[in-house]
């Protein structure tokens, strides 16, 4: 064999392990999951869930049958009328936001009628509100299904604790992508701070639990809480709390709600193996 074949047998030699090398790397960069939709949506489906039991809470502690307000005190706006009826058995209260979009002081836009079927009042021991819906959206996003709260009682900190069941699913805009998504929940929520006060707007809860669901492009997922969310009343997102959220078939990652130091903001942070991304939520 001459010196010019060996030299191009080499070269070859070398383009090929070059090439499997470029691909492989290529590869290993196109396998990088950096899908946070499922668990933004899921984020999402969360805080809708559990504004709806804050404004049972609200509408539960009015005095009037049709109760207004104004107040940067109270979440309910002075579009939402407060029905209370307490001779039928179970009681139940009907808050109606109207047919037009209501934007409340936190922020999010309503519409619709929440209906809250309940035994008890929402601080008495025992006592249970199932809340289910009637043409209710949130920022354009239709809520369905049940939420039942159940009071437990104060727990070894003195503070009221709920036990929370919610089989829903959300109905989302176009501007959200569309399509629909199931969740099923069981949460424990403690009420942390505000319990002594009458401003509802400085009331705190921590949530923690599991939950389930299909996002609206059809994907399973499973979530778990690791750190207890922090929720205030008044404003729609986690500010504290770390979840660790699975989609069927991917890696577990985990969503932290308080990384930039639990301030109140749109932000949170998703690792997947061992990969930061800041995500938004609307």
């Amino acid at each position: 064999m001459n010196m010019r074949k060996q030299i191009l047998i080499v070269l070859s030699m070398i383009s090929a392990v070059a090439l499997i090398t470029f691909t492989g790397c290529k590869k290993e960069k196109e396998e990088v999951d950096n899908d946070t939709s499922a668990a933004s949506e899921n984020a999402m489906a969360d805080a809708a869930f559990t504004d709806v039991a804050n404004i049972a809470d609200e509408a539960s502690t009015g005095s009037l049958t049709s109760y207004r307000t104004s107040s940067n005190e109270r979440v309910l706006t002075s579009c939402a009328t407060i029905t209370i009826d307490t001779v039928t058995v179970p009681h139940t209260i009907t808050i109606d936001f109207g047919s037009s979009n209501c934007l409340g002081n936190d922020g999010n836009y309503r519409r619709g009628i929440i209906l809250v079927s309940y035994s008890g009042n929402y601080r008495d021991s025992g006592s249970t509100h199932t809340i289910s819906f009637n043409n209710y959206f949130v920022n354009d996003n239709q809520i369905l299904g049940t939420k039942t709260v159940t009071n437990n009682g104060r727990n070894a900190s003195g503070n009221l604790s709920f036990s929370i069941a919610v089989n829903g699913s959300i109905v989302w805009d176009a501007s959200f992508g569309g399509g629909t998504s199931t969740h099923v929940a069981t949460r424990m929520r403690e009420w942390v701070a505000g319990e002594n006060t009458q401003i509802r707007i400085d009331d705190v809860y921590l949530i923690s639990g599991s939950a389930s669901g299909v996002t609206r492009t059809g994907k399973s997922y499973t979530m778990n809480t690791l750190t207890p969310c922090r929720k205030r009343i008044g404003f729609r997102h986690f500010t504290e709390g770390i979840i660790e959220f699975t989609p069927s078939g991917k890696p577990t990652r985990t969503v932290d709600y308080g990384y930039i130091n639990g301030a109140e903001d749109n932000l949170a942070m998703v690792t997947i193996n061992g990969n930061s991304f800041a995500i938004t939520l609307r």
